[in-house]
């Protein structure tokens, strides 16, 4: 069972209790997480668990210590902060450490429903059920992964901060491949609301992709014009865009917002003009946290807007340090253009020569100075030429930068942003993401994958 709010206080009440230590901060977790996974069209496996841990950071002569356990009797709780003590005793002094935070009010978000977090397992194999016949009458062999959580979070500190969040997230994937495996198609959605959580839309969608992408051709690497699908997107992004933005990163030269002499490149056009990204914690197809990091209270606040670089994350230690307030970091993330969005209909009929990419896999930094990634296109690769699609074409790697990706003049077209999360975290950070047509976009060599 998830804790209630109060619940969460009462437990932090009395690890706080038992601490010793000039100053410390107590973080429980609680979780109810399920999974069904299906391959091959046939259930395979399915599991639950429920969790529960209480971390807590203590420091003594400004000597910090950690400790953590899943037990929460009285014993078990008072053992942990002597744990935490006892490292605090053993350990150097913590440059970085400030006194944690006093009472902060934080502003109720959404995000969670009971639904979502306890899930019918009946209604859910029903669904699961569904999509394996589709498969099967689309004569396409599917493997997917359906799970849902709930989860809780609570801290206090012994100056008498205490936060609480609640959230609930149900995701579905779903891989379709033709039998002889030379097409295979891919969709992913996620959502906090599971009866929001569009199943058929994914079952179509990756069938169709996995139908279209057969008898792929090969075409040489080289820079393409590139129409790049929501979920193309969520990939790239992932987690890297908002780490991007750390001011701590940019003042010491390692971000792609650092500028010569130890400055950084804050009021610069670093996106497209018609780029805004953002974080907005009380969206509602995207609640956030209330708090952003070391607890600070959540704001809406503009990372890039109308392509000029407006902010930049500076914790409490870095803050103090620069003597700049402390930023309320992105505790989502939002990326739109302005004016009338194009559908992906409309950026195929505007290409005279290029591709359609459906999504990107085992992503990795090259680069962070530039955000230069590498990776694999997967599951659906198409040729455009004089605005249709002509035919699919096999995988390519691509080292591409993202910060040139979205580089003034590059983006050609812009959609509406969707709620969609990268594949490889299972959709678990979604964000609202467009498609972008954008003019240049490197391909360095060609993939056997399918």
């Amino acid at each position: 069972m998830l804790l209630s709010e109060k619940e969460a206080k009462t437990l932090c009440g009395k690890v706080l209790e038992s601490v010793k230590a000039d100053d410390a901060e107590v973080l429980v977790q609680s979780e109810d997480y399920s999974q069904l996974r299906f391959a091959a069209n046939n259930f395979t496996t399915n599991g639950r668990r429920e969790d529960m841990e209480v971390n807590v950071t203590v420091w003594m002569d400004g000597k910090k210590g950690s400790a953590s356990s899943n037990e929460t009797d009285d014993a078990s709780l008072v053992k942990v902060v002597r744990q935490a003590e006892s490292v605090a005793g053993i350990s150097p002094v913590d440059p970085e450490y400030l006194p944690t935070l006093g009472a902060r009010k934080y502003k109720p978000v959404g995000g969670y429903v009971e639904a979502t977090a306890d899930p019918d397992p009946t209604a859910r194999a029903r669904t699961i059920h569904k999509i394996i016949a589709s498969c099967e009458e689309a004569d396409v062999t599917g493997a997917g992964f359906h799970q849902a959580r709930g989860e809780v979070e609570a801290a206090a500190s012994k100056h008498g901060n205490f936060r609480h969040y609640r959230r609930s997230l149900a995701s579905l994937s779903l891989t379709a491949r033709t039998p002889e495996g030379g097409g295979s198609g891919y969709f992913l959605r996620s959502h906090f609301d599971v009866s929001k959580l569009d199943t058929e839309r994914i079952t179509r969608e990756a069938i169709q992709k996995a139908l279209r992408s057969r008898q792929a051709r090969t075409l040489d690497p080289g820079t393409y014009t590139v129409i790049l699908e929501p979920q193309a997107v969520a990939d790239l992004l992932g987690y890297y865009a908002t780490l991007a933005f750390d001011a701590r990163s940019a003042d010491e030269g390692r971000s792609p917002f650092s500028a010569p002499g130890g400055k950084t490149r804050l009021g610069e056009r670093v996106f497209d003009e018609r780029l805004s990204f953002y974080s907005e914690p009380w969206h509602p197809e995207l609640p956030g946290a209330p708090y952003a990091q070391d607890g600070i209270p959540a704001e809406k606040i503009f990372l890039v807007r109308q392509g000029i670089l407006e902010n930049l994350v500076y914790t409490r230690f870095w803050a103090k340090k620069k003597d700049k307030p402390a930023t309320p970091g992105p505790v989502n993330a939002i990326l739109e253009g302005s004016g009338p969005a194009a559908s992906i209909e409309e950026m195929i009929k505007d290409t005279r020569r290029g591709l359609l990419v459906s999504r990107f896999w085992y992503i990795r930094m090259v680069d962070p100075r530039n955000l230069l990634l590498t990776g694999l296109t997967r599951d659906g690769v198409w040729f455009i030429e004089d605005g249709k699609i002509q035919y699919p074409v096999r995988n390519f790697r691509f080292n591409q930068s993202i910060l040139k990706m979205l580089a003034p003049g590059n983006p050609e077209l812009v959609g509406a942003p969707e709620r969609v999360g990268s594949s490889e975290a299972q959709g678990s950070n979604a964000a609202l993401l467009p498609a972008l047509k954008v003019k240049e976009f490197n391909f360095t060599s060609a993939s056997e994958a399918v």
